[in-house]
């Protein structure tokens, strides 16, 4: 007999199966809109920068019905900017690497977990999802509301020409809930031109984070 139909006869090793992947893949982006909710005026309308390590984390303790981890407050600053004496803005990166990332110079924080018991107002900062059946995607949109009377300690009148006041803010970001207000990990953050808040006006910020599959991308 020859050697190749000897061959024949033997039985072949078997091949691993192939291990099925899936190369849909998941991303995330932010928007966020600061406005008046009285007159509808624009202060800020962009995209954010999302902290993809932080934020990674946040959801695989969500899912796994940890008690941390969720978002639980939105932060604001006034270290994201200079403004020379011309006017001309200058725009520092948003911190978007490393586990321990913050704002440049947070002056100001406020809990917007609805289901939180420090939320003094859960009508107006809030969180809520939306999702469409058949989408690929699903929003978290978070609200959040700086009344007239809030801060305590801020200017009476939207006049400033200190760019570095407390409450004229050039940055935020949502933080997570770790166990103590204030001090859990940053999630997103945007930086901005300055937009000050004083006495006489109300601030609204409507913050969305999509996430959804890298197949179809649809834009916020």
């Amino acid at each position: 007999m020859k050697e190749q139909d000897m061959n024949k006869d033997i039985e072949q090793p078997q091949q691993p199966e192939t291990a099925l992947k899936d190369t849909s893949g998941v991303m995330m982006e932010g928007h966020i809109r600061i406005f008046d909710p009285e007159t509808g005026e624009d202060y800020v309308n962009k995209r954010n920068a999302i902290h993809y390590e932080n934020m990674s984390e946040a959801l695989a303790l969500s899912v796994a019905n940890k008690t941390t981890g969720f978002i639980h407050e939105m932060a604001f600053g006034n270290g994201g900017t200079s403004v020379d004496p011309t006017g001309v803005i200058t725009y520092l990166p948003a911190n978007s690497s490393g586990s321990n990332a913050n704002l440049y110079n947070q002056t100001y924080y406020k809990v917007v977990d609805d289901n939180s018991s420090l939320n003094t107002d859960t009508a107006r900062n809030k969180l809520a999802t939306s999702h469409t059946s058949g989408q690929i995607y699903t929003d978290i949109v978070v609200s959040c509301l700086l009344d007239y009377g809030e801060p305590n300690d801020q200017t009476a009148f939207d006049n400033t020409s200190n760019f570095n006041d407390t409450y004229t803010f050039d940055e935020l970001g949502l933080r997570s809930w770790t166990g103590t207000v204030n001090t859990g990990k940053l999630l997103t953050h945007v930086v901005f031109h300055p937009v000050q808040k004083s006495l006489n006006r109300l601030i609204q910020i409507d913050y969305t984070v999509r996430i959804q599959t890298l197949t179809n991308l649809s834009s916020i």
